[in-house]
Formats: C-alpha cells, structure tokens, sequence
C-alpha cells in the first residue's frame, strides 16, 4: 500500500507539472502581472535570464536566425532605414521571437525620440531645446502622442527619451537635447512627454541618471563636481517629479561620475538613490558602452567581467552596445556572483514587457504606416510647435512683423540661410532637404511679390572670409538684409564629424562667440547701412553682445524641425505671433558663464562693484557686468501686455497648504498673442542658501486685443522645501517673496506670504 501511494502522489505531481506547463501562467492575460513575471521566471534557464540583460539587433530581415539563434533578449534596435523598412523588420522580429523561441518572449523594440522617431521617413518634430522654449507642455503632450503613434505602427516600443539634463554647461554639445536650465520647467516638459507616449503603450526613458549635464570644462562625458545638496536641489529633481507623476518605464544611466564615483556602477545612486529615495518601480538600462567604460574610461576595475558584476549588483538591469553581461553566465556557474542579482534585473525587465503589453500583442502594423506617419496632422503639429518656439529678442522702432509695403527687395544671407538644421538625434544626412530652410519659406510666404536674392557669405566654421564680399553686394542691391547664423548639429551615428558640426554629442564648443567668420559677416552687411535682421538658428545660446546693440531685430530659432523656414516666415511677416521665451539664459561672453538665473545672492549680488566695462573699469567683472545678456524667461510680442492685479489665496500657510495665484492679465495691443505668466519663490531668510529666485509655475494663454484673462497659478508649499545643514529636506517656517512677472528679470508684482 505504501509504494502504492508514493506511485499515486507522483502520478497527481506530473500531471498537475504537465497541465502547468500546458498553460502557464505567465501566458495567461487576466493573470496579475506579478503572478505572470514570477511564473515565467522559474521556468527560464541561467541563459535565458542573462540574455534578457542584453540588447541585440539587426536590419537583415533575411537573417533573424543569425542575430538570435533562437533566443529572445532584452530588447532591440535598428534606426538606419526607412519608417516601412523598420515595420517589416520589426514585425518578422516579434514573429520570431513569439514561435522560434522556447518560451516566446517578446523583445522591446526600441528608438531614439526626443524630437521624432529615428527612422528615415518620420516627423522630423522641434529638437528639445526648442520644445523647452515654447513653454507649453500641453504641445509636447501631444507631440508625444503623435510620435507614439508613429511608433506603434512600426513596432516600436519603447523611445530613449526624454532627456533631463540640467543645461548650465553651455559649452557641452548636448544642450540641444535638454529642455533648458530650470529644475521645474524640465519636470513640467518630461511629465507631459512621458505621459503622452506611454498612454499609447510606448515606453519611456527618461535620461541621463543623474548629473550627467553639466560636465567639467564642457567636455561630453568628462566627470561632474558638486555636492549632495546640490545633487538633489538640481539635478534629481526632475527625475524626482517624473518617477513620481508619470511612472515611466525604464531609466537610462550615464556615463560620467559625480563627485567621482561613476554613477554606471555606483549602488548609492542607482539603488539607494533611484529606487529607495526616488521609488522607481521600472529598469534602468545602460547608456550605451557605459558599463564596459567602468573599466576602459573611469579605471574603476581591471576587467570587463568585474565591470559587469559591479554594474549588475549596483542595479544597471540592462546592457546596451557592449558585450560586458556575456560574462555573467559564466561568473554565476563559478560561484563569483549570485543569481539573486541576474534574477532582479529579469524580473524588472520582464515587468516592463508585461506592463507595456507585449506578451499580449507586440506587433504594429506595417500596412498602416503610409497614412500615420509623417502624416498631414503630425507635419501641421510639427509647424505648430515651431511657431511657439521662436524667441523675439530685440525689436528696434517695430521693424517686425515687416511692413512689405516698404520693400521691393531682399537678402538672405548667411551658412544658415539656406540650410535646414534638424539636430542631433534626427535621421536626416547634411546633404537631404528634409527641412525647410529660412530661404525657402519666405519665398513659400512671399511669393513673387518681392525679389529674394541668398547668399551664404561664409560657412558655419571655418576661417574662411572670402566670400564675404559676395554676401555685401547682395545686400546692397537690396533694401533688407536677413542674417541666418548660429551652430550644426547632425545625428553621431551618421558620421556627424565628417561635416563639421558646432553643436551636438561629442561636439562641444570652448567659445561661445558665433563660429567661423560669422561674426565677421555681420559686421560687414551692418556696414552697408541696410537694415539688418538677425535669426540665430542654434542648439545653444551663443554671444550675441555685438549683435544685441547693432542689429535692427534679433530671433532666435532653436532647431525648429522640418517646418522651420515656414515657420521663420511666417513670424517675419506677422502671420505668426512669437510667443517663445528662453528656457536658457544667453550670456555676454563665455567668460561670463555660468549665467543662469536662479542662483545664489553670494555669487552675483556683490556689495563692492556690480561690474564694469572697458570705457569704465570697475569690480566683479572688471570690463563686464556679471549678469546675463538676455535672461531665461525672457521674449518679445508683437503686441503688449500689461498686467493688472495679483491676488493670493492667503498670506499664512502651513507646509501641506497650496498657494493660489490669480494673476490678471491684458492684451493692450492691437494683435492677438500667447503670454507665458510666470511664477518665482524667493525664501528669504534661510538657514542654507537658497536661489535669489526658482521657477515654481507657468502657464501660457492666448488672448486677444483688448482682452482680458484671469490666470490661476498653484504652488504646493511643500515645494517651498530646502535640504537644511543636515539633509533633511523640509519647508522651514518663515517668509517667502512671490515674484509674478513675465520673465525672471520682468517681475510685475511682489508679495510675501509665511509659512509658520
């Protein structure tokens, strides 16, 4: 009887074992996605698991089984072809990984998006830079959401963006891809990015964890100097909101230090501080190479196995570009390293698979691609994000919007004239026009009403002047000149150094003063006596000193996407109102750097000389004032707004009160226009220092002549907090100054509230 009933047990265990296996759990779609991850993970091998870690790609559709091998890794990418070609791959991807695997794990198809996904044939949208600048997050919702949708239809599931960097380093190449310089307005613009694609079941990314903006001497990559306080008041803030607001998926690592740790292997921030402080659910996925870089750029270990080990147990889930978690298989069988470790990362990454659905339906749908992407909506989104993006920096006697009445002829002169510049992060080559540029919009916008003659007078780089004198002819012959200056910037990954670029990652600049011989264009065309308009189409700030005080009108166009010309064009001729303001402060030289607004009173409020000039020597600077040029939040309208009242909800407030503003705001001109009301705190008695004044809401309204609106701002008071002497983040009783204005140097009105 008793070998009876080991004989019957056994029988009950194998068959309850073959209807597991017959339907498992993690197949199951109404199964709870943790039940599902822990399901599937007991039934993967050593291998299996450390595959998931890796990323592998390809674009031989022919060749699959090649690249795979029958196994399904962590996720995928290929951003060199053709939006249809990328459908058909992926599509034949998640087919093979859904029938020629053991398991069918899906893959996560991924893409670069920070302003349009990478691959040949989509919306080419505004780079980041210029998104910062249009100071409406609702545009970059639904930018997000277009993008998603381009995506989905390809089989993208997942975008490398955004970015959060915090953009005080103005000689780094990678401004371009930030939203600007504020903490708050670069939560406000990655929650709606964020937001936007993974309503549609695109993952995000946000970008790079942590401190990675503002690197020593401007230098990409070069290490980052600072303290905890400072660590947190800046550069986690943004990741802080985003974690918390809008759950994206993954979280992409960096590869330089802060404070000289290396944050790719550091287990304080990418486990204590990332998911301990922060609460981060998701996986965090390696910048590419960087985890090998812990041994070939920082010196931290001897070798690419340590690397790897010590990337792994720090919390860095995911491997991109290296082949540093190849070695984790065998560190395992060895004894060298726990499986606990492997098992945590899969786990992770499985969760993020399971959330975005794919293990239910990863595919897109090629046959749909022609009608989504790059269609007529998205293109018009595109053109529309351009439009508020612009800043109007100078004005003199009213030049813009140009009367044409007044002319019969004019000249468009400069490298960036007739030169569409996408930026980095675009899949344009140099050579395509896939943007407009400004010379093509306006003869788009005017037609043969006028004569429009264009010259480049000289390129974007070099110390060639020679044809200078070409581009000063042009403009004497003409009664207008327009000047289109500033940086290039293509994507790395198409040989972005073969063509000379100023701008973007890897390039960085140690002069901020106009490149080449641009300055000295300039010069010569103001010397011909016409008037002269300048338009500065950069992925940074630059000096625009000389300019400020000779040029009739100053724009600035950050790269504005595949509608910029039209846009530029339509801004000059008064169809389109300019409503950007910078989200980055232009300095008055490169010594003058750092300038960004919000900083300490000790480190510009100086009570022995508040600077001087060369006519007049003076102290703190001797010839130069230690303050901006143009300061962030500034732009110009074509017409005038005046603010008339500020009302608060209340002068005494504890530390889980919500401060109200209601700020009314007129139309006092004669055109219709967008106003970005803006909202400043001052603390003004601290017990560590605090900014002379933060960003801390905004919003942009349009309002017609005449018109009146009332704009209500809220501020949580627990925004009011500081990191004390001790790390303790709290709101420390007291008064606080609320600055409401219509940039941080425009402030209208000035109330104290306390918080007892």
């Amino acid at each position: 009887m008793k070998i009876i009933k080991i004989s019957f047990l056994a029988l009950c265990l194998s068959f309850s074992t073959a209807s597991a296996d017959n339907d498992p759990i993690y197949k199951d779609k109404t199964a709870p996605i943790e039940e599902r991850v822990e399901d599937l993970l007991r039934r993967m091998t050593l291998r299996e698991k450390v595959v998931q870690l890796q990323n592998r790609t390809t674009s031989d559709i022919n060749n699959l089984q090649g690249t795979y091998n029958g196994e399904s890794f962590g996720s995928a990418h290929e951003m060199n072809i053709s939006a249809q070609d990328a459908a058909n791959l992926y599509q034949k991807i998640h087919e093979y990984m859904a029938t020629q695997t053991r398991l069918g794990i899906p893959i996560l198809t991924s893409a670069e998006g920070i302003h349009g996904i990478l691959q040949n044939g989509c919306t080419i949208f505004p780079q980041a830079i210029a998104q910062g600048s249009t100071f409406n997050p609702e545009l970059i919702y639904q930018m997000a959401e277009a993008e998603a949708a381009e995506a989905r239809v390809m089989g993208i599931r997942q975008v490398l963006s955004p970015v959060l960097d915090i953009a005080r380093e103005l000689r780094w190449g990678r401004v371009e891809e930030t939203f600007g310089e504020d903490p708050y307005l670069i939560s406000e613009m990655g929650i709606h990015f964020v937001r936007g694609f993974q309503k549609h079941g695109v993952g995000c990314m946000p970008k790079h964890f942590v401190a990675h903006g503002t690197p020593t001497g401007g230098l990409n990559s070069a290490s980052v100097a600072g303290g905890e306080r400072e660590l947190r008041n800046l550069y986690v803030y943004p990741f802080a909101r985003v974690i918390k607001e809008s759950d994206p998926i993954a979280i992409m690592g960096c590869y330089s230090a802060y404070d000289g740790v290396p944050m790719a292997g550091s287990p304080y921030y990418m486990t204590d501080l990332l998911r301990g402080e922060l609460s981060f659910k998701g996986f965090a996925y390696s910048d590419w190479g960087s985890i090998d870089r812990l041994k070939t750029f920082h010196n931290a270990v001897s070798t690419t196995a340590e690397a790897a080990k010590m990337a792994l147990t720090a919390g860095m889930d995911m491997d991109v570009w290296d082949w540093a978690y190849e070695t984790l298989q065998e560190q395992v069988e060895k004894g060298q390293l726990d499986v606990k470790y492997v098992d945590r990362a899969v786990r992770r990454i499985l969760t993020a698979k399971f959330k975005l659905g794919l293990f239910d339906d990863p595919y897109g749908d090629p046959k749909s691609v022609s009608k989504v992407v790059r269609n007529k909506q998205h293109v018009e989104l595109a053109k529309k994000i351009a439009d508020e993006s612009a800043v109007l920096l100078e004005n003199k006697n009213n030049i813009l919007p140009l009367d044409m009445s007044k002319y019969k002829s004019i000249a468009v002169i400069g490298p960036n004239s007739d030169h569409g510049v996408a930026g980095d992060y675009a899949w344009v080559n140099p050579e395509d026009r896939e943007c407009v540029s400004l010379y093509e919009g306006i003869k788009n916008v005017f037609g043969k009403k006028i004569t429009v003659d264009q010259v480049d007078g000289c390129d974007w780089w070099s110390q060639d002047e020679k044809e200078i004198i070409n581009a000063v002819v042009a403009v004497e012959k003409s009664d207008l000149a327009i000047v289109a200056v500033g940086t290039r910037s293509y994507w790395l990954g198409r040989n972005a150094k073969a063509h000379k670029v100023t701008s973007g990652e890897g390039f960085d600049l140690s002069s901020l003063d106009l490149p080449g011989k641009q300055l000295e264009l300039l010069k010569a065309i103001k010397a011909t006596g016409k008037p002269l308009i300048v338009v500065l189409i950069t992925g940074k700030p630059l000096v625009l000193s000389w300019v400020k005080e000779n040029a009739d009108a100053v724009l600035v166009q950050f790269y504005a996407g595949e509608q910029q010309g039209n846009s530029m064009a339509d801004i000059l001729v008064g169809n389109v109102n300019p409503s950007g303001r910078l989200n980055i402060s232009f300095p008055r030289s490169t010594g003058n750097t750092p300038c960004y607004y919000n900083y300490y009173p000790t480190d510009r409020e100086q009570s022995f000389d508040q600077g001087g000039s060369l006519e007049n020597p003076a102290g703190h600077y001797v010839f130069e004032k230690p303050y901006a040029l143009y300061n962030f939040g500034y732009g110009l309208s074509y017409t005038d707004f005046k603010y008339n009242a500020c009302t608060l909800n209340d002068s005494l407030f504890s530390d889980t009160g919500k401060l109200i503003v209601n700020v009314e705001v007129e139309n006092a001109g004669k055109r219709a226009g967008k106003e970005v009301v803006q909202l400043y705190v001052r603390d003004m008695i601290s017990s560590v220092s605090t900014p002379i004044q933060q960003l801390k809401a905004f919003k942009k309204v349009d309002i017609q002549p005449g018109g009146k609106t009332t704009v209500s701002l809220e501020v949580p008071i627990s925004e009011l907090a500081l990191y004390n002497a001790y790390m303790k983040r709290e709101v420390e009783p007291g008064e606080f100054e609320i600055q409401v204005g219509s940039s941080s140097d425009r402030v209208y009105f000035r109330n104290k509230i306390t918080v007892k």
